[in-house]
């Protein structure tokens, strides 16, 4: 169980209802999400009560803090909500940013609701799950270390994906299928998976995988996830062992960006309120494609297209990155 805040600005913040409090010569206001003053806001995740002490040292360094709000979600992670003048904002994100442990993000007028269904389109392996499934089908397969090498060249987009992906399974020929179902009941969901899935399917939202990895993956996570739909490239098996060949469409950079637009559509989502959320060069077009595209633990060149970072906490973060006007 967590220790209890020694803190008391965040008491205050977290745990108080008074409007406003001086604290070490300075006062603070108070704010809800729904009635902010200004567009410019600024949020910033932690996870521990410990952060706190750090936290307060940087508030009271930053000057023009119109006001502060707490920020709660159903995902056990602590929030707070600035709102400061334009001119601050930049500052104020550079010195939060430095800190370890905390995640920090600017909030838009036209943001993202969690108060309004939407459509979250997820990229699986190193976002829905901690591994690469080729690289432990590999290692099962005993080539682990060539494919690898090019899983992650492919990564940092030096390769062609169609190309690499075909290079990668050729590698796995021969290898029993049954390395699939053993790969299955083992999968390491990412820390925050499962509580970032519960809020926002509580809140109405469609939650879709959309992988250049293997259907009996995306297959297993939708099942035990019960997510609305999921796309992934499909082994070819024969006589109970894979040949080294993928069949049909290719799960491909642009076919994840084109699944974006078609559930949206076919669910019929709100413009403003479709997300994609990735960790690799592949999902460059899909995080382009959605209205609010996330980078998660991500490539640089991902986190450089991205609208949002996730850089050191986990899924659990997504949920605060979104307005809830309720």
């Amino acid at each position: 169980m967590e220790s209890q805040r020694q803190n008391n600005l965040f008491s205050w913040i977290h745990e108080q209802t008074a409007s406003s409090m001086e604290y070490q010569g300075k006062r603070f206001q108070r704010h809800s999400e729904a009635n902010a003053t200004t567009a410019s806001r600024l949020r910033i995740v932690y996870q521990t009560h410990a952060t706190e002490v750090e936290l307060a040292e940087v508030l009271l360094g930053v000057n023009a803090i119109e006001s502060i709000a707490s920020i709660t979600r159903d995902s056990g992670l602590h929030c707070i909500e600035l709102c400061l003048s334009e001119v601050t904002l930049s500052e104020a994100k550079t010195r939060f940013n430095a800190l370890d442990g905390v995640e920090v993000f600017t909030i838009a007028n036209a943001h993202p609701r969690l108060d309004i269904p939407g459509l979250l389109v997820m990229d699986m392996d190193s976002t829905a799950i901690e591994i690469e499934c080729i690289d432990e089908l590999a290692i099962m397969a005993g080539v682990g270390a060539e494919v690898a090498e090019v899983t992650e060249r492919a990564m940092q987009g030096e390769l062609d994906f169609e190309q690499s992906l075909r290079a990668r399974v050729a590698k796995l020929a021969g290898a029993e299928a049954s390395i699939i179902d053993n790969l299955c009941q083992r999968l390491p969901l990412m820390p925050g998976l499962t509580e970032m899935v519960s809020e926002l399917q509580a809140n109405q939202w469609r939650l879709v995988l959309a992988s250049g990895g293997f259907t009996p993956f995306v297959g297993h996570l939708k099942q035990l996830l019960n997510l609305d739909a999921a796309f992934a490239n499909e082994l070819v098996i024969e006589d109970g062992k894979l040949i080294g060949e993928v069949r049909g469409q290719v799960v491909d950079a642009q076919f994840k960006a084109d699944t974006v637009l078609g559930a949206a559509a076919k669910w019929q989502i709100s413009n403003g309120q479709r997300l994609a959320i990735g960790d690799g060069a592949n999902d460059i077009p899909m995080v382009e494609a959605a209205d609010f595209g996330i980078a998660f633990h991500a490539k640089p060149k991902l986190a450089a297209a991205a609208n949002g970072v996730i850089r050191q906490l986990d899924l659990r973060v997504l949920p605060y990155m979104l307005l809830d006007l309720r």
